[in-house]
């Protein structure tokens, strides 16, 4: 990951993250922030530590993971506890505000059950970006920006060291499986739209990250190739090892007709050879088709942890 600079909890002054970026003109300071570094290095870093590993084979989950999977599956059980409400409109089921009110009222006592008591300074701070990782309750939507949230409070809890270099491969595998699996719950159930132009920012109307460090799982695998990864046989058979073929899988769920014409852009990328230039290829897609658009960062919230200073 980027240089981190060990934060110390018990004196850091903690602040409620707000929009910085207000026009086009300011993309090359948040490009040159520290914000920026921090987020690419900790896609990086994540992505080193599960290339060429399995969901299903050994790793470390310690207690601070573990507590935060909890704490997802709290919030899973929402969607259950508030089905959606007849409504004429076929997307967009406003039960949803219903449940991003509970998740406004109770995600700051979560927290607190989720992080040690050291770190309890820290909530205000990134109770805002976890808030802002599920969708948007006016639009009834979900896209990247969120995606991106996600990974800004992951981010965050490695800078404040709630999590350790060590709980790299558990934080894609079990807490990141377990927030996408969430989210296409919440988008499933309450028929939640693509946010900005039906999905144009992410891969499968609604997520990009899945597939980058998918892609790094599947890197010197001989037998599926990124061609066979569309095929069903395959992503049937390995759906419960791989993110990229549970992805492909989720999408099957979802879709009907031809592949190539509904998730065009994955179908041109099963035409790459080999995984390690389709994981490549899909890092710099995501810096160019996300990072780099306005459109998605100035919705982005910088606060003392992910902050506009200059990166040094």
């Amino acid at each position: 990951m980027a240089d981190t600079n060990k934060i110390d909890v018990t004196s850091h002054i903690f602040v409620a993250p707000t929009k910085q970026l207000n026009a086009a003109t300011q993309m090359s300071t948040w490009t040159d922030s520290q914000a920026y570094a921090d987020i690419v290095g900790f896609i990086c870093a994540m992505n080193e530590a599960v290339k060429d590993k399995k969901l299903t084979e050994d790793f470390v989950v310690s207690p601070p993971v573990e507590r935060l999977v909890s704490m997802l599956q709290v919030i899973s059980t929402w969607v259950d506890d508030i089905p959606p409400i007849d409504q004429p409109q076929r997307f967009g089921n406003k039960a949803f505000k219903q449940f991003y009110e509970k998740l406004l009222s109770e995600s700051s006592s979560l927290l607190k059950q989720a992080l040690d008591e050291t770190f309890h300074g820290c909530i205000p701070e990134v109770s805002v970006y976890l808030n802002e990782s599920f969708g948007n309750a006016t639009r009834i939507d979900y896209g990247t920006g969120h995606e991106l949230a996600f990974l800004a409070f992951l981010c965050c809890l490695y800078k404040l060291a709630v999590l350790a270099e060590t709980d790299a491969t558990a934080t894609v595998f079990c807490i990141f499986k377990t927030y996408i699996d969430l989210c296409r719950k919440l988008q499933r159930t309450y028929k939640m739209e693509p946010a900005g132009s039906h999905g144009v920012w992410s891969l499968d109307d609604f997520q990009f990250v899945p597939f980058i460090w998918g892609s790094s799982q599947l890197m010197g695998h001989r037998r599926i190739t990124p061609a066979r990864a569309v095929e069903q046989d395959y992503y049937e058979s390995f759906h419960k090892d791989y993110i990229y073929l549970a992805a492909i899988k989720h999408i099957c769920s979802v879709k009907t007709g031809p592949f190539a014409e509904h998730s065009n852009q994955l179908w041109n990328i099963s035409g790459v050879p080999l995984w390690s230039k389709v994981n490549s290829g899909l890092i710099k897609m995501y810096k160019a088709e996300l990072l780099a658009k306005f459109p998605v960062i100035q919705h982005f919230l910088f606060g003392s942890l992910l902050t506009l200073a200059p990166n040094h």
